[in-house]
């Protein structure tokens, strides 16, 4: 493989619709765990939810949009769910709430009992689920190709310059609408929370039903990255699972946690990375190593740098060491 190729594949990861639905999952933990101190260890729970609402829905005959507001309703109703029993109380119950809710949530998806709507372990093909997010496109319809630079994609499809538009579309609206919502009255109440919740409760905020938000509308951010994470591809209950919530956690500290524009950045930086390393080993150790092991060695990488982070550097890139401790009750 050529320099310039591995180059252009780092490259085309930057504006993936995958680096996209990364980074709207980051944004949703961000809102969690950045603003409020919420240790969501489970956002790969809520993108099943969403990446199972939105299939479901389409197959059942819902029209695009009609499925992605059940995706979202199913991330809603999941934070509810979890937050009810968890809220009110200190410590680490959150984080253990919802790493086991999002691995019940992935065997459900593999139960066979359900495999009449989830697809069991095999999952949903993507050609089931995806006709009414392409009918959409107004770019000319496949074959047809278009470059950018060294970048080359057909124009509709799977992987493909409008499913590329609309993820990052929805990640800027994404943005914009956390950059709102943290300047406003609301979202100091919520700084304040992370900082001091004794504090805030004794100024006679309802606590609990502002985390209850907060944890509602990140798991409507993760429930919504669920459904443009699996417009590439097909809905596979096991490569959304845990491996897929440290992902998300490496993604947010890489960028900065508590920052605008540090789940975007930690996104694109962390997958043009992750290409390079993978592309690299396997030009490089060709015939040493087999591409199960670079991709076994990708992950080991992936754990080693979220190890780094928090301990050498847990503001990230874009965040400021005095404003967030990596000190959550």
């Amino acid at each position: 493989m050529e320099l310039s190729r591995i180059l252009t594949q780092a490259l085309a990861e930057l504006i993936a619709p995958t680096t996209a639905a990364m980074a709207l999952a980051a944004i949703g933990l961000n809102l969690h765990f950045g603003f409020t101190g919420l240790l969501n260890m489970g956002q790969a729970g809520f993108m099943l939810l969403g990446a199972y609402g939105f299939g479901i829905a389409t197959i059942s005959g819902a029209p695009f949009w009609l499925a992605l507001l059940v995706s979202l309703a199913a991330g809603a109703l999941f934070a509810f769910i979890l937050g009810l029993p968890t809220l009110q109380l200190r410590g680490d119950y959150l984080a253990i709430v919802t790493i086991s809710a999002a691995e019940i949530i992935r065997m459900l998806g593999r139960a066979t009992v359900f495999q009449e709507w989830t697809g069991g372990a095999a999952g949903l093909t993507g050609n089931s689920f995806k006709a009414t997010f392409q009918d959409l496109s107004f770019l000319p319809a496949a074959p047809e190709r278009g470059a950018f630079g060294p970048l080359e994609y057909v124009f509709t499809g799977s992987d493909s310059w409008w499913t590329r538009l609309f993820a990052w579309a929805v990640v800027l609206i994404a943005v914009l609408v956390i950059w709102l919502l943290t300047r406003s009255p609301w979202g100091r109440v919520l700084k304040g929370i992370r900082e001091d919740e004794d504090a805030v409760r004794a100024l006679g905020k309802n606590v609990f039903s502002y985390k209850m938000q907060a944890l509602v509308l990140g798991g409507m951010c993760g429930s919504l990255a669920g459904m443009l994470y699996v417009l590439p591809r097909s809905i596979a209950p096991d490569s959304m699972g845990r491996s897929l919530t440290f992902f998300v956690w490496t993604v947010l500290l890489l960028g900065g946690a508590a920052t605008l524009f540090g789940p975007v950045l930690g996104s694109m930086l962390f997958f043009a990375v992750y290409m390079l390393l993978r592309a690299g080993m396997r030009e490089g150790l060709e015939g040493i190593v087999s591409s199960t092991m670079v991709e076994q060695i990708g992950g080991l990488l992936v754990g080693v740098t979220l190890m780094l982070l928090v301990i050498f550097r847990p503001q990230g890139i874009l965040g400021n060491k005095k404003e967030l401790a990596f000190d959550v009750r």
